[in-house]
């Protein structure tokens, strides 16, 4: 047992047996490194990380590798989930010294975190012109004992060329018109006619760009940002990425077709998704966006909630296959002999038929990734139900992938938004009591005592690591849905409360934002990213929310600070429009006011179900009744009940409709372009 046992992450927890002398990230490690005058071998990961587990098994759980490392290094090892900012400057680095990243990422570095040598999954022996993990680490050793001078001048030279890259973020001025168009022509020309989606493989779920797609429809009338929104939504929903059986959407698509995912399912891709589509079928009352959007959200209730509450942050690609091999997609993939063995010649022929399975497969060994190729012609909806009902309890007994069990706050943040406005729209309150029920656990866990989010934690418990950028700005855009759905005031509350510690930790001159606080561990670069990955970067996820809160409240300092802060949609949407898809979702937000509801009346009644089913982008809505309700949310001050009856007030910038009590009335003015 190394230093790694008795912390909360489960990946680092995956090598607290392991022969190496793991250190978990800490000063002092580095002063150990600095004692012993040896480098530091940093090695970064995340617990449904399949690489990182082929090069564990490989290296780190071999005696004689241990050894070495043991020897000669001061091995650290990172959860990237869990230390994000970590993870972000050290991989900024390998991209820039090797032009690509990935994990697992190994950097070797300096007893005062300088790197100097790189490199991601290193194998056991040589191949493919890439050394051996152990040639590495003999290679890196001779050089920092004979080379010793040599390894300074290349640190030295990495630190301040990553601390010469300055952000450019578009300077004074706000995304207009002109930028917008500009992005929606840049996602034209990457965008996949034949197989949705953007770009060739792999191929990621674009959710946010598929947000901005939707805000600019209801915004402008555009079909063509409709088609695109709707015809990628439709093949990620029809392809082997989603889970034909169980719900919920893999990490992504090894090719262009959608046709085989990599296995791991991540909790923000199927927050981020479910709301994508719950959002698809506002727009268009699609029954496919419909189903896909509440079997996305029946899949993170039932496979990812913790007993405390939270959600979870992932399931493996792995488990174990039929031969007791622990490989990755087991779970998931059928052969067409493994289909007649529940299933029956007959049901098995036609399931095979409906889902794609083949005698060749389309994955590996013979197995065959589910899927609805769309080829089987008309079909009885009772047999496919039978028919996958049955597949689905077969599949039950098989072993299961791992489960990440740590609670993090900006995916947990996602997850409580797409839940409660799933739950508003399909008339699922149990989702919504699923949303508030996460909302409760971060509030009394992750906020705790310290009145500053925590990251992480794990069965109850806060983690060490504090809140990024991101944390905040999501966990805040999941209080303010939640505040929209159930009328309750203590959420926007709450999201005030993180979004006045983004104004005073995490903003720099000049509307820029950092993804650490100003009093976080200071490392050797302060990371600063605008570009959304496989989440909206914090820097637009916080714009967004300071947006929306200055819409329920009248806050000029947030709403100075959201504008400020999407200059560099300005720089960047033109430019990389996939990369800045939420900055370019609330952009549409900002160009649309954006609107404000004030529903008097009550909540989950007609005119507060009709604001919230409205199309405006980021439209705010509130509701209440009684005299209380404008301590709740602002927005109700001084708006009456008209004639006695339930009335809904439509405001953008500083100007506001007539009140009506007619809900088609209030949809059709949330439906359209707004005037003024």
């Amino acid at each position: 047992m190394n230093r790694l046992a008795g912390v909360t992450s489960p990946y680092l927890l995956q090598h607290a047996d392991n022969p190496v002398d793991w250190w978990p990230w800490s000063p002092e490690a580095f002063e150990e490194a600095r004692r012993r005058d040896v480098p530091v071998l940093l090695s970064v990961g995340y617990a449904s990380c399949h690489w990182c587990h082929v090069m564990a098994h490989e290296s780190f759980e071999d005696d004689a590798t241990a050894a070495y490392m043991n020897e000669h290094f001061v091995s650290v090892k990172v959860d990237r989930e869990e230390r994000p900012d970590v993870d972000a400057v050290y991989m900024e680095a390998v991209q820039a010294a090797t032009g690509h990243g990935g994990w697992p990422m190994t950097v070797f570095l300096t007893a005062d975190g300088e790197p100097f040598y790189f490199g991601t999954y290193f194998p056991p022996e040589a191949r493919h012109g890439s050394p051996s993990f152990r040639q590495v680490l003999e290679g890196v050793a001779a050089a920092w004992k004979d080379r010793r001078d040599e390894v300074a001048e290349v640190a030295g030279r990495i630190v301040a060329d990553l601390a010469g890259r300055s952000l450019v973020h578009g300077g004074d001025g706000v995304p207009g018109e002109s930028e917008v168009a500009q992005a929606l022509l840049g996602l034209t020309r990457e965008y996949d006619e034949q197989h949705g989606g953007f770009g060739g493989a792999p191929k990621f779920p674009p959710s946010m760009a598929v947000e901005f797609l939707l805000r600019h429809y209801a915004r402008t009338g555009s079909e063509g940002a409709l088609q695109m929104a709707a015809d990628t939504c439709a093949a990620m929903a029809r392809g082997g990425i989603y889970d034909q059986l169980g719900g919920g959407f893999a990490r992504y698509s090894v090719d262009r077709e959608w046709i085989v995912p990599h296995f791991e399912k991540m909790l923000y891709d199927n927050a981020l998704l479910c709301r994508v589509y719950a959002h698809l079928w506002r727009a268009t009352g699609s029954d496919e966006a419909r189903r896909i959007a509440l079997e996305t959200a029946d899949f993170m209730v039932r496979e990812l909630r913790t007993a405390e509450g939270g959600f979870a942050s992932a399931l493996d690609a792995d488990s174990e296959d039929a031969d007791g091999r622990h490989v990755e997609g087991a779970y998931y993939v059928w052969t067409p002999a493994q289909l007649r063995e529940v299933l029956g010649e007959d049901d098995a022929a036609f399931a095979a038929a409906y889902y794609g399975v083949t005698e060749d497969g389309t994955f590996e060994e013979g197995a065959s990734v589910l899927r609805l190729p769309g080829d089987a012609g008309p079909v009885d909806a009772d047999r496919v139900a039978d028919v996958s009902a049955r597949l689905l309890a077969a599949r039950e007994q098989r072993p299961r992938p791992g489960r990440d069990d740590k609670v993090v706050a900006a995916w947990n943040g996602l997850a409580i938004a797409a839940l409660a406005e799933t739950g508003a729209y399909f008339d699922r309150p149990d989702l919504v009591e699923r949303a508030t029920e996460a909302a409760d656990l971060l509030v009394r866990v992750h906020l705790g005592e310290v009145a500053r989010l925590t990251r992480t934690s794990k069965d109850g418990r806060a983690g060490v690591n504090a809140g990024v950028l991101e944390d905040y700005g999501d966990v805040a855009e999941g209080f303010l849905a939640l505040a929209a759905v159930t009328g309750e005031g203590a959420w926007l509350e709450f999201a005030g409360f993180l979004l006045d510690i983004v104004l005073e930790q995490f903003t720099g001159e000049g509307g820029q934002l950092y993804d650490t606080a100003h009093d976080a561990e200071q490392l050797i670069r302060r990371p600063q990213d605008p570009t959304d990955s496989a989440t909206p970067s914090g820097w637009t996820a916080a714009a967004g929310a300071l947006l929306s809160y200055a819409a329920y409240t009248g806050s000029e300092p947030h709403r100075t600070a959201a504008e400020g802060a999407l200059g560099v949609v300005k720089a960047l949407g033109p430019r990389v429009p996939r990369f800045v898809g939420w900055g370019l979702a609330v952009a549409e937000a900002l160009l649309d006011g954006p609107r404000e509801v004030a529903v008097a009346g009550p909540v989950g009644g007609e005119l507060h179900r009709t604001a919230l089913l409205g199309r405006a982008p980021g439209a705010v809505v509130a509701a209440g009744e009684g005299p209380g309700a404008g301590a709740e949310f602002p927005l109700l001050v001084d708006r009456p009940l008209v004639g006695g009856q339930p009335t809904a007030y439509v405001c953008r910038h500083f100007v506001c409709s007539a009140p009506t009590t007619n809900a088609g009335e209030l949809a059709a003015a949330l439906a359209g372009p707004a005037g003024g």
